[in-house]
């Protein structure tokens, strides 16, 4: 018995294998498949005229004559992921349409039935999320150039033209970024397992870094997205149906639940990224927030909310550090502290600049078209103007997990 109780006390290594984590790649899948079997040619084809089909109003009636394809010759996770995303911006369009004011009430059955039978084998809920908008919908224009923006591009597209693109390859370049930091969150846990001070401090800084790239790679929205069309015509498809005031009851998945089910819309809170540093750095957000957080880890891929959780398991950096009495790694850690801060407030300077003030324009022009690709018709989406796609009160939300994170600083 004592000999496997030593075993048991033995933590594994935290390796990102483990967790379907790429070394080069972080949370992004890999190099995401771009094309289906020709079987589900129907969903491939309207999935790649998505945007004009929104904007000539004819993606509904296009839907509702698609056939019924069985998801059984679907093999692997990069196909399920792809299937997952082609069919998460088509239940989008489907939905949003009409604009808020003509959101429907049920989803047919020959896009519910097979939705939600990749996200039950995925783990993922039936509605776009973060890893459908960003982590699997990317690709190369030419295979073997690098990863910049000039050389990528959606795989799936909604309305938003040029800056639908923007806003979703800047959000994968933050999330580039971020690899070498998830990769530091390995490297500090089996340092504190082992008790490596020298390897600690390393990994910290190296932490600190790559939240400060984090941070350079977020700045190019301003760049890239047009705020006009982000608010008035971008939004309105990342939006849920739980907690929004457009869909009260939910949605009715067709040949699935007779009752009406609710989830929350794409939002920054479903990237793994920020969880896994806020873990290790043992930052504790107000009650309201932590739930609201915990409940956006259901939106990620499973392996991915794994890692999460392997990280709140492992002993506490927090306590170890102020424990050291090494003034190297007391000023590393609040080194990374200070560089989350900072990402979070130039996550609330963007946020301001394409919601609040994008808002603000809307209601002064109201009448104009939007420049791009045209809004939904009627006036821009204001129900969810104080809320996220998520469903949070964004900027309560938003400043609160800032200001927590700033106080998980140590004192000298």
């Amino acid at each position: 018995m004592a000999a496997s109780g030593e075993e048991e006390a033995t933590p594994r290594p935290l390796t990102l294998g483990r967790f379907q984590l790429s070394e080069e790649y972080g949370f992004l899948l890999p190099n995401p498949l771009t094309e289906l079997p020709a079987r589900y040619g129907p969903w491939m084809e309207i999935a790649g005229s998505l945007p004009q089909l929104v904007a000539s109003r004819q993606l509904r009636s296009r839907l509702r004559q698609m056939p019924q394809l069985s998801t059984q010759e679907l093999h692997g996770h990069e196909e399920l992921h792809l299937a997952h995303v082609v069919l998460s911006f088509l239940t989008m369009g489907y939905l949003w349409q009409e604009g808020e004011e003509g959101a429907v009430k049920v989803l047919p059955r020959n896009l519910a039935i097979p939705f939600w039978e990749v996200s039950r084998s995925l783990g993922l809920p039936p509605i776009l999320c973060h890893a459908d908008f960003v982590l699997a919908n990317w690709k190369r224009k030419t295979p073997s150039g690098p990863l910049e923006i000039e050389n990528l591009d959606t795989i799936v597209a909604l309305p938003g033209g040029e800056s639908l693109r923007g806003f979703i390859l800047v959000t994968l370049l933050v999330e580039k970024a971020a690899v070498p930091g998830i990769k530091a969150v390995a490297q500090a846990i089996n340092a504190l397992l082992q008790l490596d001070e020298d390897t600690l401090l390393e990994a910290l800084q190296q932490l600190a870094g790559a939240i400060g790239d984090m941070n350079k790679a977020l700045r190019r929205m301003h760049d890239y997205v047009d705020p006009a069309v982000f608010y008035s015509v971008i939004r309105i498809f990342l939006s849920g149906w739980k907690d929004n005031p457009a869909m009260p009851h939910g949605l009715v998945y067709e040949g699935v639940s007779e009752e009406p089910m609710a989830y929350s819309g794409g939002s920054a809170a479903q990237s793994t990224v920020l969880h896994a540093f806020d873990e290790l750095l043992g930052i504790r957000h107000s009650e309201e927030s932590t739930a609201f957080l915990h409940r956006m880890r259901d939106y990620m891929p499973p392996p991915h909310r794994a890692f999460v959780e392997e990280i709140q398991r492992a002993p506490s950096l927090k306590q170890h550090v102020l424990c050291s009495g090494s003034r190297k790694l007391c000023a590393a850690f609040n080194q990374c502290v200070s560089a989350l801060t900072d990402f979070r407030t130039c996550h609330i300077a963007i946020v301001t600049k394409y919601i609040s003030s994008a808002a603000a324009k809307a209601r002064a022009r109201q009448g104009e078209p939007a420049a791009g690709a045209g809004p939904p018709p009627g006036k821009p989406p204001s129900l969810l103007e104080a809320k996220g796609t998520g469903g949070s009160h964004i900027f309560r939300f938003l400043k609160s997990v800032r200001d927590t994170t700033r106080e998980g600083m140590i004192s000298a």
